[in-house]
């Protein structure tokens, strides 16, 4: 690791710690030449499936669209940023562990349906009312109603 400081080439990791959930490892390093410290942090690159959107056009899975749609349908909701991390980190598994290079949308849209409805009834509501286009009340009476079962 070059030290962003001088640029030497020759760095020694003074303290290592998992961060994030155990998905992260941060280590604290020290260049041998100008003796500055710094922060790096290390996580696995793993290949996330393309997305086939309704339209047939594909695009790359994208982290922050869903941790944004995720936000959205939790908006004032009393679920914590470390909650929604490991709701983002699931779905991320569940689409890796499908062995595909593509996924659907809807298979998408599904995962996140699960995910809320365990975590937060008014906000699975809230998504699968924008999800699957509900035009009236009855659709949300019928969901809500899906709910207690």
């Amino acid at each position: 690791m070059h030290c962003p400081f001088c640029t030497a080439n020759d760095t020694k990791v003074i303290d290592s710690r998992l961060v994030g959930g155990g998905h992260q490892v941060r280590r604290r390093r020290e260049c041998n030449e100008c003796h500055e410290r710094f922060t790096t942090f290390e996580g696995a690159e793993l290949v996330m499936p393309h997305v086939i959107k309704q339209d047939g056009s594909r695009e790359p899975f994208n982290e922050d669209k869903l941790r944004n749609g995720l936000r959205r349908a939790l908006e004032k909701r009393p679920v914590s940023t470390e909650q929604v991390e490991e709701v983002v980190h699931q779905i991320k598994s569940q689409l890796r562990a499908t062995g595909e290079r593509e996924v659907a949308s809807k298979t998408v849209g599904e995962f996140i349906m699960e995910a809320l409805k365990k975590l937060d009834k008014v906000a699975y509501v809230r998504f699968a009312s924008v999800y699957r286009s509900f035009e009236d009340i009855k659709e949300f009476g019928e969901e809500i109603a899906r709910l207690g079962e």
